[in-house]
């Protein structure tokens, strides 16, 4: 395992601690509004802490995107993008599904990530060029190759709901020429399933980069495909995200359009 993905798993590990403590000893959660939707808690920041506290030992050096406290140090060659939990409304009310996300972008590329699910001690982890794992077993994404066929994941577009009309057009095309469609409310963890083949395909609107940069490349070296809608590279900018299969990932695209 290459060092830096060795500090991700540690981070992780510790975030996934913190946050199973909180779910387990009941007490109250202080819990704020960002905006519309978007809520945070003390977990999330102290989650978020924690990864950055274990980072910054190993390398003082490195920057930071992170949800709760923004970039830093924006010039540095290595960037790390975390999600100290990702589907904290999920957390808040008790749905045992969501994760920590940490990717590691070096010179503007990603080069590592971690997703970790706290509740099933499940740890998917990449490497540019090594390819992916699940609790050290290398993963594949599905051989689907119909959209027909496909287990398709997605996320409402709850933070930019001027786009609802767009997205509910998608959704009624997906569901008519899918096996089904499914919305847990944990966009890195919809990712890394994708990556492992537990769904076949994927797509989301009006995402934050640590929302995707980790799930993107555990399916990048799983064996599938990332874009935008447009199938283009863009997505860590648009915040508009499809994944899939390699042979449902055109189909996917033109259900989109």
């Amino acid at each position: 395992m290459h060092p830096l993905l060795t500090i991700a798993v540690r981070a992780a590990r510790r975030a996934g601690a913190i946050i199973n403590r909180a779910s387990l000893n009941g007490g109250a959660l202080n819990v704020r509004s960002k905006r519309v939707n978007d809520f945070v808690t003390q977990v999330d920041q102290a989650a978020e802490e924690a990864i950055i506290e274990i980072v910054r030992k190993a390398h003082p050096d490195h920057g930071f995107l992170a949800e709760e406290s923004g970039r830093t140090a924006g010039a540095a060659e290595y960037v790390w993008i975390i999600d100290p939990l990702d589907g904290t409304t999920n957390f808040i009310h008790g749905f045992p599904q969501y994760c920590v996300s940490i990717a590691v972008e070096h010179r503007g590329a990603l080069a590592h990530g971690v997703v970790y699910d706290p509740v099933k001690n499940e740890l998917f982890t990449a490497s540019r060029g090594r390819g992916a794992f699940l609790n050290d077993r290398r993963i594949r994404v599905s051989k689907c190759t119909r959209l027909k066929e496909s287990l398709v994941g997605t996320g409402f577009p709850f933070k930019e709901l001027s786009r609802l009309d767009l997205y509910t057009g998608q959704l009624r095309n997906l569901i008519q020429d899918s096996a089904g469609v499914r919305r847990a409310g944990a966009a890195a963890l919809d990712l890394a399933y994708v990556a492992c083949g537990r769904l076949d395909a994927f797509w989301e609107m009006g995402l934050s980069p640590w929302d995707m940069a980790a799930g993107a490349l555990l399916i990048q070296e799983a064996g599938g495909l990332v874009g935008d809608f447009s199938g283009e590279a863009r997505y860590m900018q648009s915040g508009d995200i499809s994944a899939a299969t390699p042979k449902v990932f055109p189909q996917l695209l033109e259900a989109l359009r």
